[in-house]
């Protein structure tokens, strides 16, 4: 496989002679390619702060670090317990509408 910075890794026909690509990694490359990945995560990571869901999740990890103490808690145990609380509390209006967005680009995108 190929590795790069900007995308995933891509197919090579050499290591993998019968195997194409998913259509979510046709997607996810055309994002990366266009730009338009960056530009989701500009938007989601705005949006995220202003709903103040970026305030809520470090308050929850400080509440974490507090319980189990400073000495006893790893970047893995705020991983494990943070994350499923995190996605789970993401508004439907910010997921809603970055799904519209990927809907856009795929359809001028004619992917």
């Amino acid at each position: 496989m190929r590795n790069s910075v900007n995308r995933p890794p891509t197919p090579d026909a050499a290591e993998d002679p019968g195997k194409e690509p998913t259509l979510q990694e046709i997607i996810n490359i055309k994002l990366i390619e266009s730009g338009e990945k960056e530009r989701l995560m500009e938007l989601l990571r705005e949006r995220l702060i202003e709903c103040g869901w970026k305030d809520e999740m470090k308050a929850l990890c400080r509440a974490f670090i507090k319980k189990k103490g400073r000495t006893n808690v790893t970047v893995d145990d705020l991983v494990h317990v943070i994350t499923p609380k995190g996605r789970a509390s993401i508004p439907d209006s910010i997921k809603a509408e970055l799904l519209q967005r990927i809907r856009t680009f795929l359809v001028q995108a004619a992917v």
